[in-house]
């Protein structure tokens, strides 16, 4: 793959991420039987790339075991999104979601101890107040906040599958470890969707088939290619590019115009992406006798 088809599919695989809050709102079942769906077509979309290759470690039960949580959490991350999709719109759902960097930098200086650099602080600084811009008002029974609140727990799911993958998948093909995380949420849902199922409605299961073959197989399957030959600083500028790709359709499709506040916020929560993208790459300072 050239780096120019590389990066091509990684606006593709950006656009279809960013799709899955428009897919979600064009499907009226229940959050439910929505994520058991997805996981179900991203599962059979993912078997044929999920074959182990030479030098990739085997999945032994404890690593199956973390992975299964990893994919608990993947669940939780999508009823909550979904949710708050139904409750407040598209626009306010991607903005709430897209603080997931900020919840990242907290959660890794908190979990494995590694300091947090005032760059970081300042991600923090961005997130937080694009998401004051974000909210219309502070009033918790309005569908706008408390959406927006969905939102954010649905980021900070997130985060803590983004911690949980860079302990469970090293040394995995990325494809088996999301067949696997799909897996366990199709086998923790099956009984709790089951009775929807038949009321979910044919048109609902395209746009449910949508979310799992093109938002998550073929979005995935696009992300890992990439990632062959594009460094993870491209990849994560490009997908900074996610929120605006959804907000833009859902804009187009349902009339969801941002205000002028909306507009800034998701300016500053976009930027704080781009910020972490490039705090990952600057090294920590050398320690020496006087700072250690």
């Amino acid at each position: 793959m050239t780096p120019r088809r590389a990066l091509l599919g990684l606006h593709l695989g950006a656009l279809a991420f960013g799709l899955s809050g428009v897919f979600g709102k064009l499907a009226l079942a229940a959050p439910l039987a929505i994520v058991f769906g997805r996981a179900l077509f991203a599962v059979l979309s993912l078997i044929p790339f999920s074959r182990r290759r030479a030098g990739e470690r085997p999945l032994d039960r404890r690593r199956l075991v973390m992975l299964a949580g990893a994919g608990l959490l993947l669940g939780a991350h999508w009823l909550t999104f979904f949710h708050a999709v139904k409750v407040s719109g598209v626009a306010i759902a991607t903005l709430g979601f897209a603080s997931f960097p900020a919840f990242t930098v907290l959660l890794e200086g908190l979990l494995f101890r590694e300091r947090i650099r005032p760059l970081e602080w300042s991600l923090v600084g961005l997130v937080t107040l694009g998401l004051v811009l974000v909210t219309p008002s502070f009033d918790l029974a309005s569908d706008a906040t408390g959406g927006l609140l969905w939102a954010v727990a649905s980021g900070l799911l997130f985060a803590l599958l983004t911690l949980a993958n860079r302990a469970t998948v090293r040394g995995l093909n990325p494809m088996q470890a999301a067949l696997c995380q799909n897996l366990a949420i199709v086998l923790c849902l099956l009984p709790f969707a089951w009775n929807a199922i038949p009321g979910v409605r044919p048109m609902d299961w395209v746009w449910i088939a949508a979310l799992g073959v093109f938002c998550t197989g073929v979005a995935h399957s696009l992300f890992v290619s990439a990632l062959h030959v594009l460094n993870a600083r491209n990849a994560a500028l490009v997908f900074a590019l996610e929120p605006v790709y959804g907000i833009a359709f859902a804009w187009w499709l349902f009339g969801e115009q941002p205000t002028p506040r909306m507009f800034a916020g998701g300016a500053l929560i976009i930027a704080a992406i781009v910020l972490s993208s490039r705090v990952k790459q600057v090294p920590p300072p050398l320690r020496t006798a006087e700072t250690a």
